[in-house]
């Protein structure tokens, strides 16, 4: 009997301990696989569309000071409702259940927990039935919720030759810009060629602020809170002894995906194609960490540009692409 209790005790605190570890690796995963950051004003929690430049869809701002709520559905978009619709353990049941289990693997470990005399059988049988409990109402609260959802009518998701509009942006230094035709409604505002310069040319000047860490130029082309996170990768890399180096940016190609406006602001979400040599140094020694100094690399992101009042253009947001 002994033996036995010894045993439990001993796969409790394992379970406890990878319940732990568990917790602090899925934190650090979020952390670390960002997929974009800034504001989009009502559409930053929209999928913008995608472009020939940019044929796969851009993955989701994750860092952002806009509230869920101003997000405003769209129609070719998936429904917000069912995209954030927790899964069977997730959300507050979620939570419930696995604190009922860390409560009773630590009340085991003091000589009680959820099983009494029982011991951990006891825990894995009372855990078996709050589970069973936990399923059952999770399955009545669909049925209810699915009544709500039937009379919602399908949206059809926009492709690269439907619904991307705009302008090709050829690479810098060849020819004129001959815009594309966008299909009505995508370029609401009309980008005109004097702002794909301007987008081109804040491309450039971002990148090499960010490389130079020149804060001052930052703050004059992005706007407050795309700044704030550009600062925090800035100090991010400076706290690990790192450094970023870009330079010979070359712009391939770009796309208007959706421009719109806001009251007095106007919004142009662009996806960008543009090579460079981007390297990790080390910040004292000047070593390089990874990249190749000698070799461009080829980058598409979604960029996100705003203005007040016909003013300059500023940087709003930046955006990743998920994978072909």
């Amino acid at each position: 009997m002994i033996l036995i209790q010894g045993f439990g005790r001993a796969l409790a605190m394992l379970a406890l301990a990878v319940m732990v570890m568990m917790t602090v690796v899925d934190v650090a995963e979020a952390r670390r696989a960002g997929g974009g950051f800034g504001s989009r004003g009502s559409r930053t929690f929209s999928t913008p569309s995608t472009t020939r430049t940019a044929p796969t869809e851009a993955q989701p701002i994750d860092r952002t000071m806009t509230r869920q709520q101003s997000a405003q559905p769209s129609a070719g978009r998936n429904s917000p409702a069912a995209a954030q619709r927790p899964g069977l353990f997730g959300g507050f049941g979620g939570r419930l259940l696995g604190g009922l289990m860390l409560g009773g693997l630590v009340g085991m470990l003091l000589g009680s927990g959820l099983g009494g005399a029982m011991g951990f059988l006891g825990l894995i049988l009372q855990v078996a039935l709050i589970a069973g409990v936990f399923i059952f109402l999770r399955r009545m609260f669909a049925q209810k919720n699915a009544a709500a959802y039937a009379g919602a009518a399908p949206s059809e998701r926009s492709t690269p030759q439907d619904s991307a509009p705009g302008f090709k942006i050829p690479s810098i230094g060849g020819g004129s810009r001959q815009p594309v035709a966008p299909p009505k409604g995508a370029d609401e505002i009309g980008v005109q060629p004097a702002d794909l310069e301007q987008f081109e040319s804040l491309l450039k000047e971002l990148q090499a602020a960010y490389a130079a860490e020149d804060f001052r130029t930052l703050r004059q082309i992005t706007t407050p809170e795309a700044m704030s996170y550009l600062a925090e990768e800035i100090g991010d890399n400076a706290t690990q002894g790192l450094k970023n180096e870009v330079r010979d940016i070359h712009l391939v190609q770009g796309d208007v995906a959706e421009s719109w406006s806001e009251g007095a602001d106007e919004y142009a979400t662009v996806a960008l194609r543009y090579e460079s040599i981007d390297v990790m140094r080390d910040r004292s020694t000047d070593a390089l960490v990874s990249g190749d100094p000698d070799t461009l690399t080829e980058s598409v992101e979604i960029w996100t540009f705003v203005r007040r009042n016909g003013g300059e253009w500023k940087v709003s947001a930046i955006q990743g692409v998920e994978a072909a």
